[in-house]
Order: structure tokens, then sequence, then C-alpha cells
């Protein structure tokens, strides 16, 4: 069993849903978002998605936007980030995917990124703008080197779509909840059962929504129809609390704890 099917089978054994945590890397600073993240695995995250610092990006919102140009100009660099996953490999047997844009990858190279990734103890990568028709670009270099690929879906993805998409799919698939950018939202969409409930019984294996849940009651709401659940933009804001680094890591624990005792 790989490292996802572990954390999935204790969830199932535990009566509870998997809690995915985005983090970006390098924010405020590298060291600081390094003791965020190990506080964050502690308090009950289950998957890490190490997310990758870009100069465009078009998926996030302006939490993660923020995020990512503190990230840049405090230097952190794509090799910074993998070398800090093999310090966190270190403390964790907890699932890390790679959550990037492609360009980033592409300059890296692929082939060495893919060994890279594998030396220190990255699981899977989430290439955020590479579709299903380019997939091919990226696939069989993470095959080779044993990296999971995680697709997306979207609430526009129609169910042929969704089924030709997940197809061979390993450690999980990402269901975006909502339309739109990623950024916390005061509510779901009246259609989300229904989009999960199809997507569940296309997959072959588990899936997890995420994209504008913050509160601990809407990603309890989401666990009911989903494997898991994704919290990314709220986890980085809570990091804005407090000028004090060990002060903001502390409230960012106790808020994925929260977060965590919701799934179960």
């Amino acid at each position: 069993m790989n490292r996802f099917e572990n954390i999935f089978a204790q969830c199932r054994r535990e009566n509870r849903k998997a809690l995915v945590a985005y983090v970006t890397a390098g924010n405020p600073n590298l060291p600081v978002s390094e003791k965020l993240i190990r506080a964050v695995l502690e308090s009950g995250a289950d998957i890490l998605e190490l997310g990758v610092p870009f100069s465009d990006p078009m998926a996030d919102g302006p939490v993660i936007q923020k995020a990512g140009q503190i990230a840049l100009r405090a230097g952190t660099t794509l090799p910074d980030i993998i070398a800090m996953a093999g310090r966190l490999r270190q403390h964790t047997d907890k699932p890390m995917v790679l959550f990037s844009y492609y360009n980033v990858m592409l300059a890296y190279g692929l082939e060495k990124l893919a060994r890279d990734c594998v030396a220190n103890g990255i699981d899977a990568w989430l290439t955020v703008d590479v579709p299903l028709e380019e997939r091919e670009e990226i696939r069989p270099t993470a095959e080779r080197a044993g990296i999971v690929l995680i697709p997306l879906v979207s609430p526009a993805t129609p169910p042929e779509r969704m089924k030709t998409i997940v197809a061979g799919a390993q450690g999980f698939v990402y269901y975006i909840t909502v339309k739109g950018v990623t950024g916390a939202r005061t509510e779901l969409p009246a259609d989300l059962s229904e989009h999960l409930d199809t997507l569940r019984r296309l997959s072959p294996v588990p899936v997890v929504a995420g994209f504008g849940i913050a509160p601990p009651e809407m990603a309890a709401t989401t666990g009911q129809y989903a494997d898991g659940v994704v919290v990314g933009s709220a986890i980085v804001r809570s990091m804005e609390q407090y000028a004090d680094h060990d002060q903001a890591i502390a409230a960012t624990a106790a808020f994925v704890h929260s977060l965590a005792d919701a799934l179960k």
C-alpha cells in the first residue's frame, strides 16, 4: 500500500474523513513555513498540499496570490521547497503533494524533478494548469518515477468527461467545489452533493473536495458527501492574524485541529 492508501484506510477505520491541508511554501519565509507545516500535520492534517509560489497564478484567489508573492519576495525556489520536503519527511509518514503550475516544473526539468521529489519523499504532483488533453506531457515521467498524478474535476465537468479524467487514477481525485478561484466562501453550492455522488461512483480512488471551504461546519457538511476535504485559503489566511510568527502558527494549528475534529 502507498501512503495515500494507508491514510484513507486509516480514516475509514476511524470513521472520519481525511483533512487535506494546503500551505504556501515560503510564506512568510521558508523556515517559518516549515515550522507551520509541521504544526499543521501534528494538529490533524492527513495529507499535505505543498503549494509552490508562482508569479502568474490562474486558479488562486487573493489570499493565496498574496502568500505566493510574499514567498517569492522572500526568495523561495522550487529546489528549496523540495529540500524542505525531505526534512519534513524525517518527521512524518503522511502523503505530500507538490501543488504547482506547470511552468515552474518544466523550467526545473521533469525528469530531474521526478528524481528529486522521490528522493525527498514527495508522493504526488497536482499540476493545476495541465488539462486532460495535455496530461501525456507529464504522465510517463511521473509513472516511471512512481509519482501519483492527482486529477482535477470541476463543477462544469460532465459525467462522460469525469469518467475519462479519473480512469486509472491513483491517490485521490480533487473535486473543485465552486466555479472560480480559490478563497473562502460563505455557503456551498446547492448541487454539491449531486456532483460528488456522481464522481464517487465513477472514481476508482477516494474523492476529496476543496475550494471555498473555511469554517469547520462547512468542512463537516462537505465531508458528508466526500472522502476528504481540502482547506487552503483559510489556513493561509490564519497566518495573517498575528505579527508574531509563533502566535500565528499556534492559532493556525488550533484552527486545523478544529477542522480535523469536525471531520470525525
